[in-house]
């Protein structure tokens, strides 16, 4: 704990959705949701809450929720989706159809809203860590 600090400030910090890092942020809550939905790779999907927790900002999915609506920075937004892996739109809306387009063309396979996970490999786990055998 940083000198001074009673535990109130970080309260107070998690409070307001600021990361706390001690006696100076570097980075604001919004810059750190936006670089982790940056670094989503393409075709590549993740929950809010998982960015908000590589925000670090645990628990904040809501916090990332509002700002990729209210966001004017070019950020590949459609590369987020709820934790059950649903388009979080309405089915019937503007929003849902363009979030499904943008991520079929990135190869992502959805089904009736959902996202579907890709095949897992069928490689044994000696061969994913060590790679193939001796020929």
């Amino acid at each position: 704990m940083a000198r001074g600090d009673t535990g109130l400030t970080r309260h107070r910090a998690r409070h307001h959705g600021q990361a706390y890092a001690g006696a100076m942020a570097s980075e604001s809550p919004e810059d750190a949701i936006l670089r982790a939905v940056r670094a989503i790779a393409h075709g590549q999907v993740l929950a809010y809450g998982e960015v908000a927790r590589r925000a670090g900002l645990p628990r904040r999915a809501r916090l990332v929720a509002r700002i990729l609506a209210t966001t004017d920075a070019e950020v590949p937004w459609h590369r987020v989706i709820r934790s059950d892996g649903c388009i979080a739109f309405p089915a019937d809306s503007d929003g849902f159809r363009e979030q499904c387009r943008r991520l079929q063309a990135e190869g992502v396979t959805i089904e009736r809203g959902r996202v579907r996970p890709p095949p897992r490999p069928r490689k044994s786990l000696d061969e994913q860590v060590w790679g193939p055998g001796p020929l």
